[in-house]
Order: C-alpha cells, then sequence, then structure tokens
C-alpha cells in the first residue's frame, strides 16, 4: 500500500525559504551527532559530579552505574523526539503546510536559548518565517 503523495505548493519556491529549510537541516545534522557520541558520554557524567562537588563544596554526589544508565537511554530518546521533529517540520516546510512553518517558529525561538550557534540558527529562522513570501508558500 503506497501513501499518497501531497499536492505541490501554489506559486515558486520562496527564495527565503532556505532561511527555514537550512538551519532545520544544520540542527538536525548536529542533533544526529549528538546522537552517535552519547555512548560515550557516561564517564563524562560522573567526572562532572565529581568537579560540581569540588567546587560546591558537597559531598555524596555520584551517579550510581544503574543512574548514568538512565540518563544516558533517556538523553538518548529525547534526541530521537528532537531529530524526528526537525526532520517532519523540515519537511512539511518544503511542502508548503502551514504546520511546518508554525513548527518552525516554535524551535527557532527555543533555538535562541543555545547561544551563540542556536541564537543565530534561531534569528535566521525567525526571519525566514516571517517573510511574505514564506507564509503565503505555506498557507495550506
Amino acid at each position: 500500500m503506497t501513501v499518497p503523495s501531497a499536492p505541490a505548493p501554489r506559486g515558486p519556491i520562496p527564495r527565503r525559504l532556505a532561511f527555514l529549510t537550512v538551519p532545520l537541516m544544520i540542527n538536525l545534522i548536529y542533533s544526529a551527532v549528538t546522537l552517535l557520541t552519547l555512548p560515550f558520554s557516561g564517564p563524562v557524567l560522573n567526572d562532572l559530579m565529581a568537579q560540581m562537588q569540588t567546587q560546591m563544596g558537597v559531598t555524596g554526589m555520584t551517579l550510581s552505574p544503574a543512574q548514568v544508565t538512565a540518563v544516558l537511554w533517556l538523553s538518548f530518546a529525547l534526541t530521537v523526539v528532537q531529530i524526528l521533529c526537525l526532520y517532519y517540520t523540515r519537511r512539511a516546510v518544503l511542502d508548503g503546510r502551514s504546520w511546518g512553518r508554525v513548527s518552525s517558529i516554535v524551535l527557532a525561538v527555543f533555538s535562541l536559548l543555545f547561544f551563540p550557534l542556536g541564537t543565530v540558527l534561531g534569528i535566521v529562522m525567525l526571519i525566514g518565517a516571517f517573510d511574505r513570501d514564506v507564509v503565503a508558500y505555506t498557507a495550506r
């Protein structure tokens, strides 16, 4: 059984649509690299906890192996959800769907929090999302 393809959006593809799709692709690649490095982050967690312990003067801040495993699996699941959200948002924007534009605005606002690269990508995405041609292109 095949999935019916979405009808092509009306009109030519606007120039500033790349202001949405390129930062989404950069975020997608960055998240994929993060996902690939996640299995090697276990020892880093305990090292980070040890550094915090010495700086704050607090004792007993270590993670058991079960807690490290839980943290890594939770990080894995959240990163997979983020990758899927970025992928489907980018596809929706390219297909001219309005929910893709709205989702990219939400992602752009969250990207503003991750200084410095995320801030730049978020600003570029917001400029592209509020462009008149992009709004008209994603009006379905």
